[in-house]
């Protein structure tokens, strides 16, 4: 899928991502979206498909709306995995998630290491054990979007390799 009006540079925040976008639209993704992109990265790496759960969907939208107001790239620190994103007026799932995405290229799989810059956000979306997916995008007063997903079971444990 071509992604025509963003900008190519991203920005980390902490564990975090701002992305930016020129376009002065919001795309709402659907539960599907959300799905179909991790399970198209997941596939990759020969791990097992996610499902969506209303559960995990429900945390992130209470939690995505309490950030409508700063927009504050905090993470909840709940009981499951999650991941963080921001983009400035517009993202889609598939860009979103393809970003955490993109941390492959910072984990080293024979050492289980993430080398030079962080990895957690790729070691989160590929994670074998995850089973469930949940989340959520709110628009915030300064026009970014807030783009949270969350997980279970969660991943990213030292110890254990995620594929």
């Amino acid at each position: 899928m071509a992604f025509t009006n963003f900008l190519s540079t991203f920005c980390f925040v902490g564990l975090a991502l701002i992305l930016a976008s020129i376009s002065p639209t919001v795309a709402e993704s659907s539960p599907q979206d959300f799905v179909d992109a991790h399970n198209a990265i997941r596939a990759e790496y020969g791990v097992g498909p996610v499902t969506w759960n209303k559960t995990l969907a429900e945390y992130a939208k209470n939690y995505a709306e309490t950030k409508i107001t700063t927009c504050e790239m905090e993470h909840s620190m709940g009981p499951y995995g999650e991941n963080l994103a921001e983009a400035f007026e517009t993202t889609t799932a598939e860009l979103t998630v393809n970003y955490w995405a993109s941390e492959k290229k910072f984990y080293d799989h024979k050492s289980n290491k993430c080398i030079k810059e962080e990895c957690g956000h790729f070691l989160q979306v590929v994670w074998k054990d995850t089973k469930m997916i949940g989340c959520a995008e709110a628009k915030c007063n300064n026009n970014y979007i807030f783009t949270i997903c969350n997980y279970y079971p969660p991943g990213g444990y030292p110890d254990q390799f995620p594929y």
